[in-house]
């Protein structure tokens, strides 16, 4: 899948290690690993504002679309229209739609079909793939 913004594997590391990204950042966002629940500086984190992707800046939730799913990783109910696209992962022998951002594809984390009404939709992300913009 071509993405607008591209870069190698340097480049990306380069780009984080500039934004003083935590030290997962590199394999979630561009390896599709996954961080430990429960661990990510945003799973607990309520402040207002925005989440942006941690490798290309892009807009992806607002603060007031997060709530406490209780899984263990960020949740929001619902996304900035366009900002991402979502494709079948079956690694690990599961059926889950992973998540990517539109314009560089780091991979964010998995949507489901368990969240609050009126979407229905969890968005389950890892806290090394985003930073958080407070408002303003």
């Amino acid at each position: 899948m071509n993405f607008p913004i591209q870069k190698t594997a340097e480049q990306w590391r380069a780009v984080l290690a500039a934004q003083d990204a935590e030290p997962l950042a590199f394999e979630v966002s561009r390896q599709a690993h996954t961080e430990h629940p429960f661990s990510g500086k945003y799973e607990a984190f309520w402040s207002d504002g925005s989440y942006h992707c941690i490798c290309c800046g892009q807009h992806l939730f607002n603060a007031d679309s997060k709530f406490d799913a209780g899984c263990g990783w960020p949740s929001f109910a619902q996304a900035v229209p366009g900002a991402l696209l979502e494709r079948p992962d079956h690694s690990h022998g599961w059926r889950r739609v992973e998540t990517v951002c539109s314009r560089c594809g780091a991979h964010l984390g998995h949507v489901f079909e368990d969240g609050p009404a009126p979407s229905g939709l969890r968005y389950c992300m890892n806290s090394a793939a985003l930073q958080h913009q407070p408002p303003g």
